[in-house]
């Protein structure tokens, strides 16, 4: 095919009904789409720890990229009271630790627990009726979190190692972690019952199977789906593997009883390039030689040009049930990102589907149609450019030689003066407020002042030597350093980083000799100003450097996956030159073969 799809980065959740699909691609954004219009129904954006409002659609502050989500997980929340009216929660864990749960029908933030997990939330899974949600993240520990209200209701330890994975059971009983091992708890006590040899590596995905008895799992970078059997108390090792071509992002299981008595098991399967994979059994021995049914989507009529370079994959999948030990109903999510498709098949043992992609595809949505309104601007190259401003200096010229010059003079003058009268410097600004102040109203230079002999403002030194030195001054010298210490500060001549321990120091200090001063009221509130307008900064400027850091490391990726593409386009071309030498070479043989025989007939016929 040329290149393929990478859905690692994608996280996805149905809710409990499968009548909305949530997706998140890294961006910071969580999109909801309606499966049964295929339509986009929101878009949460903006999500921040004091608001309990969220940013739908239109985003004026556009954080979004500031935040990092790494798990995402809907369920369904019942209450005795209301058990026909369920609602559901949409949990997401972050990168820096929080646990955050989103009512998508009233488009809020229910609640937010910070610093969850120090290091990031890796899995989040809960009981069926939803009331106990539980998350594992880096430290090693495991959160009991109240679904209704998101208090934190216990907190132990599974692994001494990060917890990648985790699910719980159906009936709510058992909670599996995967780290190091593949470790089985019982939920009421927190009593390990069970313990796998597990994976090499980390474990991506992993899930108990519909009656209890088996968990899956697939790790990174691991081609394969391993089964692990629960009831049998001396079993550590996988009972089967399930091979695929490539390593597993996702795993679902259904169950249905057959005529022995045994459950049919069916286990589904989508690999990190987005191929649909399902396996059929009446036990394990089947399930284990069984030839898995693959369900791809056919790429031959799209040209990856139409879509700047994507291609469609199928990014999730439920399944729905078992008809008949064979078969099933599959539900799917598939195609391009800006519109997905939404699709319920039957898939029969052995059977491959190929699904197509509609052509018909528009990349605007709502969420992505706010500016398309607004002209598109035009890139031009070097040739273009030097013409337009060519046009652009002609039509100017020919402007001025139209227009009078004397009503043109005045009308100039006029908008000048108007300018001047309306524009303000921003240093004059800045002065009316009192952040910046004249030399005047504090000390002379502070570089030459004899209050900085001794001190250097350039390195940072101890605070026990910075309070040594201040308290060997007198009250009034310590006042005056305090002034040049500050008109440093305001002139930025010196660092805040080793100017601030200084006047931090003096303040402890010498405050009430400070206070008594005539001119400390407006010292200290020049000072109180500074630090307001600098700390106001501090929160945009931490957003911008999380932007930065999530959109470097996708450029980095996005480098890679080329460079490993012209990579082996490089092997590929490589190859055929070989080939192509190789036949030239023949050709040059038969050729002299054929010239050698044309002249021994030639002697025999002399």
């Amino acid at each position: 095919m040329g290149s393929t799809t990478d859905i690692r980065g994608v996280l996805t959740a149905f809710s409990p009904s499968l009548d909305f699909f949530a997706i998140t691609t890294g961006d910071g954004r969580v999109k909801i789409w309606d499966t049964l219009k295929g339509q986009l129904q929101a878009e949460f954006s903006d999500i921040t720890s004091t608001d309990t409002s969220i940013n739908t659609y239109h985003s004026s502050l556009k954080g979004h990229l500031s935040i990092d989500y790494t798990c995402i997980k809907w369920l369904s929340l019942e209450t005795k009271k209301k058990r026909k009216h369920a609602s559901s929660l949409l949990v997401l864990g972050t990168g820096s630790g929080d646990v955050l749960a989103i009512n998508v029908s009233a488009g809020q933030l229910t609640w937010r627990i910070s610093d969850c997990h120090p290091g990031g939330v890796r899995a989040i899974s809960s009981s069926a009726n939803g009331t106990s949600i539980y998350t594992a993240g880096a430290d090693g520990m495991i959160c009991v979190i109240n679904g209704l209200t998101g208090n934190l209701l216990e907190k132990f330890k599974a692994s001494t190692k990060a917890v990648s994975s985790m699910s719980v059971s159906s009936d709510g009983r058992m909670l599996a972690t995967a780290a190091a091992q593949l470790k089985v708890f019982n939920c009421s006590n927190h009593k390990k019952i069970k313990k796998f040899s597990g994976h090499p590596g980390s474990v991506r995905c992993m899930v108990f199977t519909e009656d209890d008895k088996y968990i899956l799992s697939s790790g990174v970078g691991e081609r394969y789906v391993a089964v692990w059997r629960i009831d049998d108390p001396k079993k550590q090792s996988a009972s089967c593997v399930l091979s695929m071509e490539n390593p597993a992002v996702f795993l679902d299981s259904r169950c249905i009883d057959n005529e022995d008595g045994e459950a049919t098991v069916c286990v589904l399967a989508i690999s990190e390039v987005g191929v649909c994979y399902l396996w059929f059994g009446n036990s394990i021995e089947e399930l284990r030689n069984a030839k898995p049914t693959k369900i791809s989507l056919s790429l031959e009529e799209i040209s990856s040009s139409n879509y700047k370079g994507a291609l469609s994959a199928i990014y999730a999948a439920k399944l729905q049930g078992i008809q008949k030990p064979s078969s099933g109903h599959v539900f799917l999510v598939y195609g391009l990102l800006v519109k997905p498709s939404f699709r319920k098949i039957l898939v029969h043992s052995g059977t491959d589907i190929k699904l197509n992609v509609s052509r018909d595809v528009t990349a605007l949505d709502r969420a992505n149609a706010e500016d398309a309104l607004l002209p598109i601007p035009k890139v031009f190259d070097s040739h273009d450019k030097e013409e337009t401003f060519q046009d652009f200096l002609d039509k100017d010229a020919t402007n001025d030689l139209v227009i009078s010059s004397k009503a043109d003079s005045l009308q100039i003058e006029d908008d000048m003066v108007e300018g001047e009268a309306d524009v303000i410097c921003m240093e004059d600004r800045m002065r009316s407020l009192g952040i910046l102040n004249s030399q005047k109203d504090f000390a002379p230079n502070f570089e030459s002042s004899a209050l900085l002999k001794g001190i250097d403002l350039k390195a940072a030194i101890p605070m026990k030597k910075i309070k040594a030195t201040v308290m060997s001054l007198v009250p009034n010298e310590a006042f005056k350093l305090l002034e040049v210490l500050l008109a440093a500060w305001q002139s930025s001549s010196a660092s805040a980083k080793y100017v601030l321990p200084w006047i931090y120091s003096i303040l402890v200090n010498h405050g009430h000799n400070v206070i008594a001063e005539d001119s400390a009221t407006h010292m200290l509130d020049s000072l109180h100003k500074i630090i307001n307008t600098r700390g106001a900064t501090l929160q945009p400027l931490l957003q911008l450097s999380g932007r930065l850091q999530l959109i470097t490391s996708q450029i980095d990726k996005a480098s890679q996956t080329i460079s490993d593409s012209v990579h082996d386009h490089q092997v590929q071309e490589s190859g055929d030159e070989d080939e192509e030498d190789e036949e030239d070479e023949e050709d040059e043989y038969v050729h002299e073969e054929g010239e050698d025989e044309s002249e021994i007939s030639s002697d025999d016929e002399s």
